[in-house]
């Protein structure tokens, strides 16, 4: 049944839909290398792929759904491979093993205390070392898999031929100004938040002292 079902779906993926089956199968790919701790080009692979669907090259629809299977897929092996050789290797004999095994003990302790932020959190494969359950696991893996899809994916669907137009009308120099406008921004914003909390503290440690005085 489990075969059927799959023929089926890859009937409908890559038999009537615009593009190449091996562009699909690539985004998989790279959405499972990322997912599954590999250094792999999973983010800027749908971010293309976005704007190809966009530029009716691809199907958004079939695009989707392979880069959550293969994101998908990627969690859940990282995890298994966490489970079975992860903490193994994290507690070999070596350098600093007496670091690392007190590294693994009190991570454990965090890592439960709110596992599915956790999960959401580190690579997968963090999660199998901490023996994160099944169903908690796969449940936030899936879950967290489609928002990553839908961001990403639609995300470059419907904002990056609008960014390439901007790069084509004001050209590259254009583009690299409003980045760093927008990087100026940001980083404006970080120093003020900086120095007024910088100031909180320096004001409670003044207080602090003035107490310490007066008693």
């Amino acid at each position: 049944m489990g075969l059927i079902f799959a023929v089926h779906l890859h009937l409908h993926l890559f038999h009537h839909v615009k593009g190449p089956a091996f562009d699909y199968i690539g985004v998989a790919l790279a959405a499972f290398a990322s997912w599954a701790g590999l250094p792999g080009p999973g983010e800027s692979l749908l971010v293309a792929a976005g704007i190809f669907a966009a530029k009716h090259k691809l199907d958004i629809a079939p695009l989707l759904v392979v880069a959550w299977a293969g994101a998908t897929a990627g969690g859940i092996v990282g995890w298994m491979f966490g489970r079975i050789a992860g903490r193994s290797v994290l507690t070999a004999p070596g350098p600093l093993r007496s670091l690392r095994l007190d590294a693994v003990d009190k991570g454990e302790e965090a890592f439960k205390r709110l596992e599915w932020v956790a999960i959401l959190l580190t690579p997968s494969w963090v999660a199998g070392i901490y023996r994160s359950g099944k169903v908690v696991y796969n449940v936030v893996n899936a879950v967290s898999a489609v928002a990553w899809t839908l961001a990403i994916g639609i995300g470059a669907y419907y904002v990056g031929p609008v960014l390439l137009e901007f790069i084509n009308d004001f050209g590259t120099a254009g583009a690299v100004v409003a980045i760093a406008l927008v990087v100026l921004g940001v980083s404006t914003a970080v120093v003020r938040r900086w120095r007024a909390a910088a100031k909180r503290q320096a004001g409670r440690e003044a207080g602090t002292e003035a107490g310490r005085e007066a008693a």
